[in-house]
């Protein structure tokens, strides 16, 4: 994930069963009745616009935006990209998202990853378009903020993935799990809330937890020295430990080093900072990924499974069964076509969302309402997401 939201996500609360709206009102089914969704469906057009960051920012969101183009046609999907400096380009973004509105044709937007400027995208288009439903990925504005504007946001359940990697080392036959940061990440409350969980989950799974300091990228040493420290402190605790001790760190530039070197060790490695069969991986392991392979993630799991089962590794490492952005952006696609025609009839329903994804990722997939600790204000329309674990 490319950024972190300023607040904890909400780590205690239990599973909404609500579909997202007000709180104090029971469920309902949000499917209508077949004759109903058909005579939706057939009423009028529907296309759905997407927006991605472009290809050199983030190339896995902007590849699995150009899939869906590529499947479903331009007459159901339109792609277009944010600007590159998108804080500083704000009414570029603008102008963008009412491109799209101004298409009759548009149901619904998708954001993802929601940049600086999409709440105020979403307001302009609700001025001439109050009927297009809008949904946000992944976003950087702040959560009052970017749920005024949108009809749902999503994001991975950050804190709730400190629970996932301890019960992940688990799966791999960790003994020890390592946890690899540094003070200025360590300030940051998502990073605590991560770390408190895994800590807790592995000291109920028997798994001892060992806190280690890495140099911090962002210092005068600069990322090489980091990533140096990983390639070195690996195979000491490797040592110390034994092969069944697992690696996790907080920041992207360890995720490649502590990959190689938990590869070279035989030693473990759970789930990536973002659990992407295309992050960390192929530099590690060395895999090459032709032009036409770009972006499958079927591909790229054969690949480091093959990698793996040479090295004697297998069921050593993972990550979800479809990386985070390709299952957001594809996800948030089918539900803004079954609300187009008619067969989900809330703009936010988690249990639409819950089962779309559980398809989408082959196996389950958590998701809850966000809930903020520090005034205990529920966000309806903000829901938080656990992927499906595999491992290679």
């Amino acid at each position: 994930m490319k950024k972190v939201l300023s607040i904890v996500l909400a780590t205690t609360m239990a599973l909404s069963l609500a579909a997202c709206g007000s709180t104090s009102k029971p469920a309902t089914s949000s499917t209508p009745s077949g004759s109903e969704a058909s005579s939706s469906s057939e009423s009028k057009p529907f296309k759905v616009g997407i927006m991605t960051a472009t290809l050199s920012q983030s190339e896995e969101e902007y590849r699995a935006a150009e899939n869906i183009v590529a499947k479903y046609g331009e007459d159901k999907a339109v792609h277009l990209t944010f600007p590159d400096n998108a804080t500083k380009e704000q009414e570029a973004t603008i102008s963008l998202a009412m491109s799209l509105a101004s298409d009759p044709d548009i149901t619904a937007i998708i954001f993802d990853t929601a940049m600086e400027g999409t709440a105020a995208a979403m307001n302009k288009v609700r001025e001439t378009r109050p009927e297009i439903l809008l949904l946000a990925g992944v976003p950087s504005e702040s959560p009052d903020t970017i749920t005024a504007a949108a009809d749902m946001v999503i994001h991975p359940d950050v804190a709730g993935m400190g629970t996932q990697v301890a019960e992940a080392a688990a799966a791999c036959g960790a003994k020890t799990l390592i946890h690899y940061s540094f003070p200025r990440h360590m300030a940051q409350p998502l990073n605590i809330a991560r770390h408190d969980n895994m800590k807790a989950k592995c000291e109920e799974l028997g798994i001892a937890f060992v806190d280690v300091t890495t140099p911090d990228p962002m210092s005068d040493a600069g990322v090489s020295a980091t990533q140096q420290f990983i390639l070195e402190d690996v195979p000491r605790q490797v040592e110390t430990y034994g092969e069944n001790t697992a690696f996790f760190g907080t920041n992207a530039g360890q995720q490649e080093p502590m990959c190689k070197a938990a590869y070279q060790t035989h030693a473990i490695y759970p789930l990536p900072d973002n659990p992407s069969v295309f992050y960390a991986f192929p530099g590690a392991l060395g895999i090459e990924i032709p032009e036409e392979s770009r972006g499958n993630v079927e591909y790229m799991q054969t690949a480091i499974s093959e990698k793996l089962a040479a090295n004697n590794m297998t069921g050593r490492m993972g990550c979800w069964s479809v990386p985070e952005q390709t299952m957001f952006i594809n996800c948030l696609y089918q539900y803004a076509v079954q609300y187009s025609e008619g067969k989900i009839a809330d703009k936010c329903d988690l249990f639409a969302l819950t089962n779309i994804m559980t398809e989408y990722a082959g196996g389950n997939v958590s998701i809850r309402q966000y809930t903020d600790p520090s005034n205990n204000v529920t966000y309806d329309n903000f829901l938080v997401i656990l992927g499906n674990y595999v491992t290679l």
